[in-house]
């Protein structure tokens, strides 16, 4: 049973439907509990079993009674792995595993920062699993350094997968393609060099400094490009008014774009010649580095974070030192004069990189292995 709080779009609820549709493709049965979501029909489309609790909740009442409700699941349905995917649901569904003699797992998907004793507390509650996830080396390494009182052996990294059969840069539809394009106002003929940022619309995703660099770029003579902003503000429409004002202050309006969401990240990166992945704030993982690369679009990264692990410089893209407007102008101006045969070459060794490291069939296969083990050493204590 994985517990996520809710099942809308996101890398945390994408890895919830990857690795329940592998558990049922192993023979196992999946049950999610949650809160619900848009990605809820697609689990139970695969045969998951959606139950519905308010797991999302830090009220100390709700956590009480979802203790209680897991546990009674846990009885009635005879569920032998816990996997919580959240810090929110993690003191009633570990506590709810152990009261229940099961085995449990928690995955770390970001990096849980605590400014007071509290909040160290209550992100503390993720290492109480029987095995703790990091999704990246650098997820595990903060772990580690946190609570050094937590054995290493319990602390594992499996990198986040990606889809290589949806993100395949042979499988592009032409039309869609094309409608992305009209919708982004790109003329037909467009010959300038495409940029894609995507992600949420929120500061330390360093939208505005892009922007900045876009400015720096254009007053040094170089015009033949365009950056397309594709993500939400999901309600900070501060952030999204402040980056238009800046976009129209620097005359950037034919070379930078606000496009809103995209769903179809394939067509996307398709429908572009480079990726933009320029986080202020460390990545714990950074799917917006290696989903393009699996694509043959070579990302510019920032330079820290778990990126350092997905990107090798120079080879299938570029790392780029984080909140510099100059330095990224200087990168983005290397990537407009890099010759399309070179382009095209380090988008191969990108796709090539991303097969051997960061496919979903083995991010999945490495997860089940985590619960074939867990299940081995509870066969062993029933034996014993």
């Amino acid at each position: 049973m994985q517990v996520v709080p809710e099942l809308d779009t996101g890398g945390v609820e994408q890895t919830v439907v990857d690795v329940s549709e592998a558990i049922i493709s192993a023979g196992g049965r999946s049950i999610v509990a949650t809160k619900g979501g848009r990605l809820e029909k697609r689990l139970e489309r695969g045969g998951a079993q959606v139950i519905h609790l308010p797991v999302h909740s830090k009220s100390p009442l709700v956590q009480w009674q979802n203790y209680q409700s897991l546990r009674k699941i846990i009885r009635t349905e005879h569920v032998n792995i816990v996997h919580v995917r959240s810090r929110a649901p993690a003191m009633a569904a570990i506590g709810a595993a152990r009261a229940e003699g099961i085995r449990s797992v928690a995955t770390y998907h970001g990096i849980y920062n605590a400014k007071s004793a509290l909040k160290r507390w209550y992100n503390s509650q993720m290492t109480r699993a029987d095995m703790t996830i990091a999704n990246s080396d650098f997820t595990r390494a903060h772990i580690l350094q946190t609570y050094p009182d937590v054995p290493t052996e319990r602390i594992i990294s499996i990198p986040r997968g990606v889809d290589l059969k949806r993100f395949d840069p042979e499988a592009f539809d032409v039309r869609k393609i094309m409608e992305l394009e009209e919708a982004w106002g790109l003329p037909e003929k467009d010959a300038r060099i495409r940029f894609l940022l995507a992600a949420r619309l929120t500061r330390w995703k360093g939208q505005a400094f892009i922007i900045e660099a876009a400015h720096l770029l254009k007053t040094q003579g170089t015009d033949k490009f365009v950056i397309l902003l594709a993500g939400d503000d999901q309600g900070r429409s501060d952030y999204t008014q402040g980056l238009q004002a800046s976009i129209e202050a620097y005359g950037l309006g034919d070379h930078v774009r606000l496009v809103g969401h995209c769903a179809d990240m394939p067509s996307a990166y398709s429908a572009c010649h480079f990726a933009l992945a320029p986080s202020l704030d460390p990545e714990a993982f950074g799917r917006t580095a290696v989903e393009p690369q699996a694509m043959q679009r070579p990302p510019l990264a920032a330079a820290h974070g778990a990126t350092v692990e997905t990107v090798l410089p120079g080879d299938t893209g570029w790392l780029v030192t984080p909140g510099s407007a100059q330095k990224w102008a200087d990168a983005l101006k290397e990537a407009i004069d890099m010759p399309e045969n070179a382009r095209f070459a380090m988008g191969q060794r990108g796709r090539e990189h991303v097969k051997a490291l960061f496919g979903l069939p083995l991010m999945c296969e490495r997860t089940l292995d985590v619960y074939r083990a867990l299940l081995i050493l509870s066969a062993r204590q029933i034996r014993g």
